[in-house]
């Protein structure tokens, strides 16, 4: 076993000034340094550094890695305009070996960010083994993940409905499972719902849901009914089930999501790109939902995301006190917790019996730190310029110096290509 000494310990729980941490795949003590023996233990001097858990991410988009930098025609008036013009353009050229490409570059800027679980909600033109494809991008950085493909109308259903169903069989470990993906209401029939409802079973879906308002005035004209009304009506909704954005919901829909325990997951950041709107967290609190955050794939960083819903929500609510730190922090640890649950295992503390999922940071504080103000010296700090310099997942070292391995560096120069092939097939539809 190993034991990381002379760190600061902080999990948005417990802080210590000066501890140590024992460990190999998981942790087995924690302690302060004046309690300190070792007999036996290979030491590793933290040096000072700031010990955390690796961050998680709720809902990501790991597809849209080559879009960075490219050029499209673009001019939408509306939300699937928007979604028409770029998103679907992009993730329908998407082979597996792009796909696997994106994994790779997406996981290793998500490891030197910090982020040692990714929770993916996956596109591609090409269906069939492109979960196994993401899989393996992220397997070979040494990440978990959560996965699963966006069923919808523009796809071949039966393809996509088989490439979720195999990944779910055949993918029960702590480090890869998956969801039942569908991508929003408004892509969706009802005979398409109804196919998914007879072949999903209990596993949780994973869906796009009133992230504009063009979703809901969508099922109220064709169906009559709000989107959580719908997808209830076809018992899609069940424990776990992750409800993305959720901009626009009833207190009906809100009352729904919260009797099937489900979870709504936030992306602050993509709402106020995509000039959506933003989520009534409050509104949510109210009903009791259990509330998760991701990043929609904007970035490849959390510690964003989390100032971007701190701040937001204080413009939403129009109060700089109504949405606290607390709330911040509890949202950040029923991530931990979802994934925990998905996953079967212990992450996003440092205690005995969680895994060895964390990273070290160099910080030197203007002012002095204590277990009342940390969190304040990370939103309004350290999250600015959030760069571990170790990353550790099950005890392994992911990332060391900054960096990860040639070989991943390697890889990663190779993925250029794969973008200019994507980029090609796009520009060539443009074209036509």
């Amino acid at each position: 076993m190993k034991v990381l000494k002379n760190v600061r310990i902080y999990d948005f729980k417990t802080y210590i000034n000066n501890g140590y941490v024992v460990f190999d795949k998981e942790i087995h003590e924690v302690g302060d340094m004046k309690d300190y023996q070792n007999n036996k233990y290979i030491e590793i001097d933290g040096n000072n550094q700031l010990l955390m858990p690796g961050l998680v991410n709720g809902h990501s988009h790991i597809y849209s890695t080559f879009g960075r930098g490219i050029s499209v025609d673009f001019n939408p008036t509306n939300f699937k305009e928007l979604l028409e013009q770029l998103w679907w353009k992009l993730d329908r050229y998407l082979d597996n070996k792009m796909t696997y490409y994106s994994s790779l570059v997406s996981g290793i800027l998500y490891a030197k960010n910090g982020v040692t679980t990714i929770i993916d909600h996956h596109a591609s033109g090409e269906i069939l083994g492109s979960l196994e494809a993401l899989d393996k991008g992220l397997n070979d950085v040494g990440l978990r993940r959560i996965l699963c493909f966006e069923t919808s109308d523009r796809f071949n259903i039966d393809h996509c409905i088989k490439e979720n169903k195999d990944f779910i069989d055949n993918h029960t470990s702590t480090f890869s499972q998956g969801l039942f993906g569908l991508h929003a209401a408004f892509t969706l029939s009802d005979s398409t719902l109804k196919h998914v409802q007879n072949k999903k079973g209990n596993t949780p879906i994973h869906i796009h849901v009133a992230e504009s308002k063009l979703d809901q005035d969508d099922s109220l004209s064709k169906h009559g009914i709000r989107v959580i009304n719908r997808l209830h009506n076809f018992n899609l909704i069940n424990k776990d089930s992750i409800i993305t954005h959720g901009l626009y919901l009833s207190d009906e829909e809100l009352q729904i999501i919260k009797e099937q325990e489900a979870v709504i997951a936030l992306n602050v950041t993509s709402n106020m790109n995509n000039g959506v709107g933003l989520p009534h967290v409050k509104k949510m609190k109210e009903h009791g939902i259990n509330i998760i955050i991701g990043n929609d794939g904007i970035s490849q960083k959390m510690t964003t995301e989390y100032q971007n819903l701190y701040f937001s929500m204080h413009l939403k609510d129009q109060s700089p006190t109504d949405f606290t730190y607390d709330d911040l922090i509890s949202i950040i640890n029923n991530t931990y917790d979802y994934a925990s649950r998905r996953l079967n295992v212990k992450l996003g503390k440092i205690q005995p019996g969680y895994q060895a999922d964390f990273i070290l940071l160099n910080y030197e504080e203007p002012t002095p730190i204590t277990s009342q103000n940390i969190f304040g010296h990370l939103l309004f700090g350290l999250f600015n310029d959030f760069k571990p310099t170790s990353v550790y997942i099950k005890g392994t070292t992911i990332v060391k110096n900054h960096n990860v391995s040639e070989t991943l560096m390697k890889q990663y120069k190779h993925a250029k290509q794969s973008a200019q092939s994507h980029w090609d097939k796009v520009e060539k539809e443009g074209a036509l």
